[in-house]
């Protein structure tokens, strides 16, 4: 029996122009009151979830490529560098690309050394930081914009961290070693006591693969990649035609009216 629902956000949950349907509120609320738990698992920085979070208001909100959990407001799950690890990953990016763009993330507050902070739908709460200065955070997830993916894996084998690249970007985030979606929705299941059996994840990229794979059920929007596509266990509409209220309409509301019978 299905007990939580856990989703992406882009090109997942939400349409091609980063709207919610009305539709897809309407089946969240429905499963909502047949008491099925609901979280979101994003590579977005809480920052950049933020808006979507105030409109869907999940119940955990797994962020910044699983390496934070956020509860009712609460820190519930941290996975980070240290202090010396965060600052050896800017440097090194740095030293390779010195005009590169980096963001670093900890916790909720995010740096970068951009004059466009403001003009950002994602970002526009972020801090400005030239990094000329060592930084004093533990960071969960640092990102740059870079010529090519080999400087990418380059600093990953500098840092020995975990590279993880984006669809379609030159964005390439720079990760813990232990952190990932399987080690957040590890503690997940913990923490609400729900097995990872009784989770519908949904999906469309490389790195929701692991989150498909180890859930009871991985289900793939039609506009997933191929290596989505191959591993999910089902694949429902797309995202711009409500790929996951509709499956969701389809197996958790009818859960409900067939237990009823």
């Amino acid at each position: 029996m299905i007990q939580m629902i856990l989703t992406d956000l882009d090109h997942t949950l939400l349409r091609e122009d980063g709207s919610i349907s009305d539709t897809t509120l309407d089946v969240l609320a429905a499963c909502r009151k047949q008491r099925i738990k609901f979280a979101i698992a994003t590579a977005r920085y809480w920052i950049g979830a933020e808006r979507y979070i105030a409109l869907l208001k999940p119940d955990y909100e797994i962020t910044t490529d699983g390496t934070l959990i956020h509860a009712a407001g609460r820190c519930i799950y941290s996975c980070e560098f240290s202090e010396d690890e965060t600052n050896r990953i800017v440097r090194s990016i740095l030293d390779l690309t010195p005009r590169a763009e980096i963001t670093v993330a900890a916790g909720k507050t995010v740096y970068w050394n951009s004059r466009r902070i403001s003009e950002s739908e994602k970002l526009r709460k972020a801090v400005y930081n030239d990094y000329c200065a060592e930084l004093k955070v533990n960071a969960n997830k640092i990102v740059a914009e870079l010529p090519d993916e080999a400087i990418a894996h380059e600093i990953a084998d500098r840092t020995a961290c975990k590279m993880q690249c984006y669809r379609g970007e030159r964005w390439y985030a720079f990760l813990p070693r232990e952190s990932g979606k399987i080690a957040a929705i590890k503690a997940l299941s913990k923490h609400s006591g729900i097995i990872l059996e009784d989770i519908v994840a949904f999906g469309d990229d490389s790195n929701d693969i692991d989150m498909l794979r180890m859930c009871g059920k991985g289900i793939a929007v039609a506009n997933a990649v191929p290596q989505v596509l191959c591993i999910s266990d089902e694949v429902t509409l797309s995202n711009d035609q409500d790929g996951v209220a509709n499956w969701l309409r389809g197996h958790c509301l009818q859960q409900e009216n067939s237990s009823m019978q």
